[in-house]
């Protein structure tokens, strides 16, 4: 079976896994809406469509009303790369919610996740 690449990858596949991780660790799906919010600039009603569609990662950050200009305080490993680093701008955004849901698992107060 050919992998999929993180662009090819359909958001509204992954989002319940951040949900997951988010609610194992007692944090809520409305915070992971917020971190989602902050970095993209959609609102609740378009992130809800973006849930319930089809796009992949590729589109659903193409499509965003706006990267939050904050997401370049954004810092550290994931996967084992340094998101600070990565070339592609697609792969850095998704590694960036990456990230922040990370953070989030850990217990960070939001005012630190969303870089205020």
């Amino acid at each position: 079976m050919p992998r999929t690449s993180i662009r090819e990858m359909k958001f509204s596949k992954v989002y319940p896994m951040y949900v997951q991780k988010a609610e194992r660790k007692g944090r809520t799906r409305d915070e992971v809406d917020q971190i989602i919010s902050w970095l993209t600039g959609y609102s609740d009603a378009e992130l809800q469509r973006e849930i319930e569609g089809e796009s992949d990662f590729e589109t659903f950050f193409d499509q965003a009303p706006r990267i939050h200009p904050n997401s370049l305080l954004i810092k550290g490993v994931i996967c084992g790369v340094r998101v600070e680093e990565i070339d592609d701008p697609v792969v850095q955004k998704v590694r960036y919610l990456d990230k922040l849901i990370d953070e989030l698992a850990k217990g960070k107060t939001m005012e630190k996740i969303l870089r205020q």
